[in-house]
């Protein structure tokens, strides 16, 4: 007996189908172009996969998916004498019209074929493989039995070089299983960066050999805030946990092989207590201060001023660069309260010294020589656009704001807040930014103020930014920030449905875009995750709420 799953598909080329909805091709993201063939290609028991040695990777990761989603174990080879019943893979330097991200699906009778200038692309491609088969909640009996694709033909390429998902575990840690299980569903969602928020005001979540006490005492706290901002509920439990330096290799090199680059975020020089809290010596305050267990923005900092804070960030990072193979290092920017920098001798005295006249350019001066750092590592240096220097929160004295220092050019822009000519400002500078506009991507966000139907609506490229400036705008993140997020099923809430969103946004063309197709191939998606054990918010795909 055979099962057969009929797959039915529509012509996509960013016009609507006379295909009614339901009847489309259920991959996310949307491919650029679908075009239907005569006939079905069974994949069985039988099937066999064939790929050179460059990208046997990939092979050996379809046939472990197809194990797991279908229970078929296929065996991957070199080559083979047959030219029917096989999967093949396919490296073609000239395919240059796709990029290096872009493939093609060609689903025959005889022949799946999935050919990539890189083998970035042939894993995309097997990605829009994998979703034209169902998975199933109990493993069939394979033996004699087979799956139908419907014989196809997908010509697809990313919009965005980065297609970003953001986790900060500063707030609560959440350990590796999670981690690799978010990797996988990015991979199934052609996501490629993922952005780990690795240190932050409650929690240090990294070993760095050189100061232990990082870990020993800044990864852990006494109690958590619970109940939202400004709450004066706690939890009543301590929360601690970290990252072993081989855990960190072990991850790195599993999101590798799904062609995902992890870029880590060490916060500097705000959001830094958990580490002051563990050396006292380069806070400003040079006191001693208990990791916290409230959240929001926090007074203490690195001292921006001080030769010893350079020389233990510099150490730290060394470390970092060390583990993470990433070209970009984040190192966060945000929100420092200049309160207690205004009130410091200390860097009223350097600023004399300087001849600089505005509190921000004290950061700008910071940031400049940490870049300047990275930099000679044969790295580059991204922050929140907090690093440019302007007041946006208001902390500021404005009778003297006026900035003078510039920042490196080569720095990367994190936007995510602030009039959108801020981000307008920074590509005319000639930063290249990563748009994560809070009031459209913060995942932190409930589904009332940012419904999927709005995260679908997000567009990287602000409004008016003129067509020259296109290519500085390098793609999107979607925020997973952790304060209140205490569970794995709260993580899990918050970001599934969206980040499928998101992976549209950042893949498909936009005149493409569809929400109502969305919503519906939304549905095969649902059903996937409920079988991954996925505890994704129930919501009306019809209004996205």
């Amino acid at each position: 007996m055979m099962i057969k799953i009929v797959i039915a598909f529509s012509l996509v080329f960013g016009v609507l189908s006379s295909v009614s909805l339901a009847e489309t091709v259920a991959v996310i993201p949307k491919p650029a172009k679908i075009v239907q063939r005569e006939g079905s290609f069974e994949l069985g028991a039988s099937t066999v996969i064939v790929a050179d040695e460059n990208i046997v990777r990939e092979a050996e990761l379809l046939a472990e998916y197809l194990k797991v989603d279908q229970g078929f174990q296929l065996q991957v080879v070199k080559k083979i004498d047959r030219a029917t019943n096989v999967i093949n893979f396919r490296l073609d330097a000239t395919q240059t019209n796709l990029g290096e991200e872009g493939y093609t699906l060609i689903v025959t009778p005889k022949t799946v074929t999935i050919t990539g200038k890189t083998a970035a692309g042939v894993f995309y491609g097997c990605q829009s493989l994998r979703q034209l088969l169902p998975v199933e909640k109990e493993k069939r009996e394979v033996a004699g039995k087979t799956l139908a694709i419907a014989a196809l033909e997908i010509t697809d390429k990313p919009r965005f070089q980065w297609r970003g998902y953001l986790l900060d575990e500063g707030r609560y840690f959440k350990g590796k299983a999670v981690v690799k299980d978010i990797l996988d569903q990015m991979a199934l969602l052609k996501m490629n960066v993922f952005h780990w928020h690795l240190t932050d005001d409650q929690g240090w979540r990294i070993e760095i050999k050189k100061y232990p006490k990082l870990t020993e005492i800044g990864s852990k706290r006494k109690d958590s805030q619970i109940g939202g901002w400004n709450s004066p509920k706690r939890s009543g439990k301590p929360h601690g946990g970290f990252y072993k330096q081989a855990e960190i290799r072990e991850i790195v090199k599993y999101a590798a092989a799904r062609h995902i680059r992890i870029m880590p975020e060490i916060e500097m020089p705000g959001h830094a207590s958990s580490a002051v809290a563990a050396y006292p010596e380069v806070g400003v305050q040079r006191r001693q201060i208990e990791v916290l267990i409230t959240f929001g923005i926090k007074p203490d900092s690195f001292n921006p001023v001080d030769e010893k804070t350079y020389k233990f960030l510099t150490d730290i990072l060394t470390e970092v660069i060390g583990l993470f193979p990433s070209e970009v290092i984040h190192i966060g920017g945000d929100e420092v309260l200049f309160d207690i920098w205004q009130g410091s001798e200390e860097i009223q005295k350097f600023m004399k010294e300087q001849g600089i006249t505005n509190i921000a350019d004290v950061q700008t001066h910071f940031t400049n020589r940490i870049s300047r750092f990275i930099e000679g590592k044969s790295r580059r240096m991204m922050g929140w656009n907090e690093i440019m220097g302007r007041d946006l929160h208001g902390f500021l004295n404005k009778e003297n704001s006026e900035q003078k220092q510039k920042l490196a050019t080569s720095a990367i822009i994190h936007f995510w807040k602030g009039d959108i000519k801020l981000a307008r400002t920074a590509v005319e500078a000639g930063h290249d930014i990563v748009n994560s506009l809070h009031s459209f991507a913060y995942l932190d966000y409930g589904y009332d103020s940012i419904s999927l139907k709005k995260a679908y609506s997000f567009d990287p490229i602000p409004e008016g930014l003129e067509k020259k400036y296109h290519d500085k705008v390098l793609g999107l993140t979607c925020n997973m920030w952790g304060e209140w997020i205490p569970q794995v099923k709260d993580l899990q809430r918050q970001s599934y449905p969206r980040i499928a969103a998101y992976a549209e946004t950042g893949w498909s063309a936009k005149a493409g875009k569809d929400y109502d197709d969305f919503a519906e191939r939304m549905k095969s998606m649902l059903k996937r995750w409920d079988v991954y054990g996925i505890a994704y918010a129930k919501i009306n795909l019809e209004t996205g709420k």
